[in-house]
């Protein structure tokens, strides 16, 4: 007999499980929701935010574990810099060596102008004997009709004539090319300026790579897992860790035509979820899909058309996740409760509000 009691008693508690559990779900899959107020199922999801690596180095360091809230700003990675800190000792090298070059190139436009000057100073020289020489040739030339001087003279003086403009054209063609040197001095001063310039920049790109092998925190969060180990060579782009943005946390839920029809930006939701069905999440609207998320074979009737579904997604106040950020996670289940109508009442078994 006693062990048929206690059979019974086991089969009566069972019922009752039983039958609270189809009236709660019964209550919170909408028996006892208002008109107004649709009602979907849905899970919390937070915005994922992957932290990579820019360029393919070996990690060094990884500051922070699976389950770790950070800060934005916070390190969360170090990569290995050798390479790169060798790179930039060889390009400040190279700017060294750039510098030097534009003081030689620098001597040597000094040195080209003051070859131009004395080709210049040469040139006056030639024009001046030459003037003197046709003078010369000129009285010969008078004197010697006179019988005053020998035609020996006056062979003498036009000789010394032709030479001195033969020296005017040697004295020019030395100042044209002191002219092209002076120009190649300038030139090699502008390549060595441009040296310059492309070893600073190069200096200035291996240090912005090794400021971003240094990984932070774009903004706060917890880190979800990790994807790669410390001392592992990743690939540029290759992913290292996982963060979640416990800011940016909401439901998505799908609502069928006519009720996703009726949903606008900002309309009020209230979450209630699975593992706290006493408190209720106060939640807004931020997206509505623009196109049904999947819809049945045909949509040539009205009654076809009313199985489209849209996404909409209800996110949580970032002031109330503040508060409670140390108890948020993704992939709780729950129900969403969406104001469809402004003037509609919220069911009264929803609980209290969090706050």
């Amino acid at each position: 007999m006693a062990k048929r009691r206690t059979r019974w008693i086991y089969a009566g508690v069972a019922i009752a499980l039983v039958v609270a559990a189809w009236f709660a779900w019964d209550r919170l899959n909408g028996s006892d929701v208002p008109e107004g107020i649709a009602v979907a199922n849905g899970r919390i999801e937070a915005t994922e935010i992957d932290i990579s690596a820019l360029a393919g180095a070996r990690i060094r360091t990884i500051r922070v574990d699976e389950g770790d809230f950070v800060s934005a700003g916070d390190v969360l990675v170090e990569m290995d810099t050798l390479q790169l800190e060798a790179q930039r000792r060889q390009a400040e090298a190279h700017l060294s060596s750039a510098r030097i070059g534009v003081d030689s190139a620098r001597s040597l436009v000094v040195q080209a102008e003051a070859q131009r000057r004395a080709a210049e100073a040469a040139l006056e020289q030639a024009q001046a004997l030459a003037d003197a020489a046709a003078l010369r040739r000129a009285r010969s030339e008078e004197l010697v009709r006179s019988n005053a001087i020998s035609q020996q003279v006056l062979d003498n003086d036009r000789a010394s004539d032709r030479q001195a403009r033969a020296g005017i054209a040697a004295a020019e063609a030395n100042l044209a090319a002191a002219d092209a040197q002076v120009g190649a001095s300038r030139a090699q001063v502008i390549n060595a300026e441009a040296a310059v310039a492309a070893a600073a920049a190069a200096i200035e790109s291996i240090a912005v790579s090794i400021d971003d092998s240094t990984l932070t925190s774009p903004r706060n969060g917890r880190v979800q897992y990790r994807v790669a180990q410390e001392g592992e060579i990743v690939a540029a782009g290759g992913r290292i860790l996982n963060l979640v943005d416990l800011g940016d946390v909401y439901m998505t839920v799908f609502l069928p035509t006519s009720e996703a029809g009726r949903v606008r930006i900002g309309t009020q939701v209230r979450l209630v979820l699975d593992a706290a069905p006493g408190y209720v999440i106060p939640a807004t609207v931020s997206y509505v899909a623009d196109v049904a998320q999947f819809t049945p074979k045909t949509v040539e009737t009205a009654d076809e058309r009313e199985k489209l579904m849209f996404r909409v997604r209800a996110r949580i106040d970032r002031e109330l996740l503040t508060k409670y950020l140390e108890y948020v996670k993704t992939g709780l289940p729950g129900t969403a409760y969406v104001q469809l109508d402004p003037e509609a009442s919220w069911p009264e078994f929803a609980g209290e509000i969090a706050e």
